[in-house]
């Protein structure tokens, strides 16, 4: 298959975050057809990383099979590759993929490819990922992400948290026997809302997205439960972003957080154009497989949208700069 036709192959495998298990036997078996030893790295039986070696991998591509819902299959034009994962990341994939068989082509054989399940929630396939022996030998990471094909030299840093509260049904029509728990949810998010994240001067904001309310359970009845899903982008620390949470919560409801890791620097390598992303990775979760860098094509505003897309000649410029990339960190030293 050519880049356009595999991209469009993986985009049509509908792969939404707890379903991979489709594409993962689609990639397992197409890396076995091109000679790779392929390693299924199993979280349960349906869901699994797909490690594909040629040799022992020094430099490992990388990035995740999960797409957001919902799924959206895939259409061309002159110009772009559509549908879910098309930037985000089945486009990256293929060009990873295209870009490991230049390598070997070449006769550098110590290539890996490692992709993962479970990235747009905890990147449980990467915590995996990461007590797997062949990580040991890996010296770079090249993991993709859309970028618009520069290079990252930093990433912002990540809490999410579920907060909620308990209240006591009643009757609707007579509040005063009852309490909600929504109304006090509500109360708390709007002290979250007011609340002065820290600033970097390299990462920018901290910002805070309340991205899933729910409760109660008929609207004739007083709520007695309620929750709330926040995602935290960080400019700092986990610490002073936690304790400014905790302050604005004051007690008043109750806080699990699901994930946390700090701000990440990158690896650079000169003379490709550099930024800094706003969004996360699995690189926090993937620290044994050597240094980290972080570049793909698409734009991050067309991944996670109804439009999603990927332009193809940016999908055939990152075949040249992962190849590119993996060439010079084949020849460096570790």
């Amino acid at each position: 298959m050519d880049l356009f036709e595999l991209t469009r192959k993986l985009i049509d495998v509908p792969s939404v975050t707890g379903y991979e298990g489709e594409v993962g036997k689609f990639l397992e078996l197409y890396l076995k057809s091109l000679g790779y030893e392929v390693q299924p790295q199993r979280i349960t039986d349906d869901r699994f990383n797909v490690f594909a070696m040629a040799g022992t991998p020094r430099v490992v591509f990388s990035t995740h099979m999960d797409t957001v819902p919902p799924h959206i299959g895939s259409s061309e034009d002159h110009d772009y590759v559509y549908g879910r994962g098309a930037c985000d990341a089945k486009g990256i994939i293929a060009a990873q993929i295209q870009a490991a068989e230049n390598l070997r082509h070449k006769g550098l054989t110590d290539i890996g490819l490692l992709f993962t399940v479970d990235e747009e929630m905890g990147s449980l396939g990467a915590q995996l990922a990461n007590k797997d022996a062949a990580a040991k030998a890996s010296c770079y990471l090249i993991n993709g992400e859309p970028t618009d094909n520069k290079l990252a030299s930093g990433t912002k840093g990540s809490l999410r948290c579920l907060l909620s509260t308990s209240g006591r049904s009643a009757h609707s029509a007579y509040p005063e026997h009852g309490s909600s728990a929504i109304d006090a949810l509500l109360d708390v998010l709007e002290s979250i809302r007011e609340c002065q994240w820290p600033v970097d001067e390299e990462f920018g904001d901290t910002t805070c997205n309340i991205g899933v309310i729910a409760g109660g359970r008929r609207p004739n009845v007083i709520a007695d439960e309620a929750r709330a899903e926040l995602q935290i982008r960080l400019a700092t620390g986990v610490a002073p972003v936690r304790e400014l949470l905790d302050c604005a919560i004051a007690g008043r409801a109750n806080i699990e957080i699901q994930s946390a890791h700090e701000p990440i620097r990158l690896h650079i390598v000169p003379g490709i154009e550099q930024c800094v992303v706003r969004f996360t990775t699995d690189i926090p979760y993937l620290s044994n497989w050597g240094k980290a860098l972080l570049i793909g094509p698409g734009s991050i505003l067309d991944a996670h949208t109804d439009h999603e897309r990927v332009r193809k000649d940016e999908l055939l410029t990152a075949v040249e700069l992962y190849a590119s990339l993996g060439e010079q960190l084949y020849a460096a030293s570790c």
